[in-house]
């Protein structure tokens, strides 16, 4: 059964200016009668890494999903790349993208999840070439090529054999990430990457995305619970709470120097 697209008005939009990896603009999102988004804008700029900090239920994650589409917009738009995500503009309205369409544009940003979400009956090798020979229809021995690489980025050289209950938590991660990575997105999205690792499996799996975020190559936008992670690799902060953004800024300003009082209670809590 074809799935009905939905279409909502869009006047007043702002032109698109060019020049940032990600914007997203006046964007709300409800479930049913339950806003949990109201009104974000912000722009992310090509190679930057954004750190999105608050409270669980401040829509951080809701919005990370909008931003890849596996979640729908009630209102907004968000661009990667100056390309628009899940919507076209037709007679003054946005039409929701069949999924067809809307997963040819997915590509172009890949999502690291909170669970690791690797098939089990495929090896660690596989999880990571899958993406690339089914969807993007390159190669096998090219795909391999890049995958073994990717397997010694994120510190598993010697475990492309491995299946992911050979795997600890951390290592399962640390393959998502690399399976991310195969697909050469334009964009990473980490959503609480290490929220379901035991603490001491905590650290490896940071220190991987730390050396994505150095490496400078890549634009990153990563929710996170992890205040020092977030102080020494993002180079903006954005603290959420109740779906909105409250206040932006580099990670000395926000974490170190917050300016609204609901940050400052919030980081007081937590730190």
């Amino acid at each position: 059964m074809t799935k009905k697209t939905r279409t909502f008005d869009d006047t007043g939009a702002l032109p698109v200016t060019g020049g940032a990896a990600v914007r997203i603009e006046r964007v709300n999102k409800s479930y049913g009668d339950a806003p949990v988004l109201f009104d974000i804008n912000l722009e992310v700029e090509p190679g930057e890494t954004v750190c999105f900090i608050g409270p669980s239920g401040s829509g951080k994650s809701t919005l990370l999903r909008c931003i890849n589409h596996l979640e729908e917009l009630n209102g907004g738009r968000i661009y990667v790349d100056d390309d628009m995500i899940g919507y076209r503009l037709a007679g003054g309205k946005l039409h929701e993208l069949h999924e067809n369409d809307a997963c040819k544009k997915r590509v172009d940003v890949g999502m690291v999840f909170q669970n690791f979400n690797l098939f089990p009956h495929m090896t660690a090798l596989e999880n990571i070439m899958l993406g690339p020979v089914v969807v993007l229809k390159e190669s096998k021995s090219e795909v391999k090529a890049r995958a073994l690489d990717l397997l010694e980025r994120v510190g598993l050289s010697g475990k492309d054999g491995h299946y992911p209950s050979q795997l600890s938590g951390g290592q399962q991660q640390r393959v998502a990430i690399a399976r991310a990575l195969a697909m050469q997105p334009k964009l990473m999205l980490f959503d609480e990457p290490t929220s379901a690792l035991d603490p001491e499996l905590v650290g490896e799996v940071l220190a991987v995305i730390k050396d994505i975020a150095r490496a400078g190559d890549m634009t990153m936008i990563v929710v996170t619970h992890e205040m020092g992670f977030a102080r020494e690799v993002a180079d903006r902060v954005v603290f959420m709470d109740a779906g909105r953004v409250v206040e932006v800024g580099p990670p000395e300003q926000v974490i170190g120097d917050p300016r609204n009082e609901r940050t400052k209670a919030f980081l007081s809590a937590v730190l």
